[in-house]
């Protein structure tokens, strides 16, 4: 069984908020009756502040009250069924030194790749539309020193993104494939 965060200040809180017995918080803190009956008493070393197991989803109220009414009954951590949102991936940052070789990239990708979009290859290279469009039709201002170098060695983009992006351009071609036909 997996221990709440903050035994003692859980502890604390349930002692304050609940009619729990001594033995029920200490089985769910992991802590011993005789340290929950110091907590209670006050003569605890440390100062503790109580900490909320509800609002922290680490107890729901109908599992405290079902150990309310049964003191023989242990209380179960909750195990969250919608766990916390991920963060959304951030834009990629390109240190300065490499901001020069976007364009090496743009062209690499245009040579190499012409069957991914403008959006995949902006997102991949971290790049803008303006940057894009002007490697391609070559009024770049620095056109003429552009070498197609390939963006995975440069650091740019990773093997794996290239390889997603490269299946979902198939995947969309196909589909439109199967839409003219």
């Amino acid at each position: 069984m997996a221990n709440p965060l903050m035994p003692k200040a859980t502890a604390l809180w349930l002692i304050d908020n609940t009619t729990l017995t001594f033995a029920q918080i200490a089985n769910f803190c992991a802590l011993h009756v005789l340290e929950i009956q110091t907590i209670a008493d006050g003569e605890s070393n440390a100062p503790v502040v109580p900490f909320d197991p509800i609002s922290n989803r680490q107890l729901t109220l109908e599992e405290i009250e079902r150990c309310q009414n049964d003191p023989s009954a242990a209380l179960t951590i909750s195990i969250d069924k919608d766990p916390l949102p991920q963060r959304k991936k951030m834009k990629k940052y390109t240190p300065v030194a490499k901001r020069s070789e976007r364009p090496d990239a743009i062209a690499w990708f245009l040579r190499n790749h012409p069957e991914l979009d403008d959006k995949a290859v902006i997102r991949l290279i971290g790049t803008t539309k303006a940057t894009l469009e002007s490697v391609r039709d070559r009024s770049h201002r620095n056109a003429a020193l552009i070498k197609p170098r390939c963006p995975i060695t440069m650091g740019l983009c990773s093997q794996s993104d290239v390889d997603e992006a490269i299946q979902e351009a198939a995947a969309r071609r196909q589909l439109n494939k199967q839409a003219d036909e």
